[in-house]
């Protein structure tokens, strides 16, 4: 659980910090677009495969921080990550995690998180959203978001067993 913990801690703080380095403006997004407090939710699920109460709790309550952060939308992000804790679970049933199947997850995920923001916004009609500005987001946040989960991956396969509390699978 501190792994996890300071995982997502880290995670937290790194998006509000490399946020400031790459552009977010509509039409001018940065290949290396932050979602690391996404990626960190794929990496730390199996710390809690026993205990996905605690999981749960975990991604609200990092919602909820990233809404206080950086979106100033109380509940917005805490709802939306509640919703990719339960598509995380969903996907970690069917699929088992390696090096590869770890860039799958981060693609399902980011695409899932987009496409829940997609569905607001046009279910509210907050700002024009078509199909290309989706797409146009998605894929400029693969790129950074791919090499962080397999950066967090490879350091927590590299910790001894003690700090893992679980084993992932090679």
């Amino acid at each position: 659980m501190i792994v996890s913990n300071i995982i997502l801690i880290v995670s937290l703080f790194l998006d509000g910090i490399l946020s400031n380095f790459f552009p977010y403006m509509t039409g001018n997004l940065s290949v290396f677009t932050p979602m690391l407090t996404i990626t960190s939710l794929i990496i730390i699920y199996p710390f809690y495969k026993k205990k996905l109460r605690n999981y749960y709790i975990s991604c609200l309550l990092v919602g909820f921080f990233y809404d206080f952060l950086y979106t100033n939308m109380v509940f917005y992000n805490a709802i939306l990550f509640l919703g990719l804790g339960f598509i995380i679970m969903l996907l970690y049933r069917y699929i088992r995690i390696h090096w590869l199947s770890l860039i799958l997850f981060v693609i399902a995920v980011i695409f899932c998180y987009e496409g829940m923001n997609a569905i607001i916004i046009l279910s509210f009609q907050l700002v024009p959203m078509t199909f290309y500005r989706f797409l146009y987001k998605v894929l400029h946040s693969l790129l950074l978001n791919i090499i962080y989960a397999e950066l967090l991956y490879f350091i927590i396969w590299l910790l001894p067993k003690k700090y893992k509390e679980i084993s992932i699978n090679m």
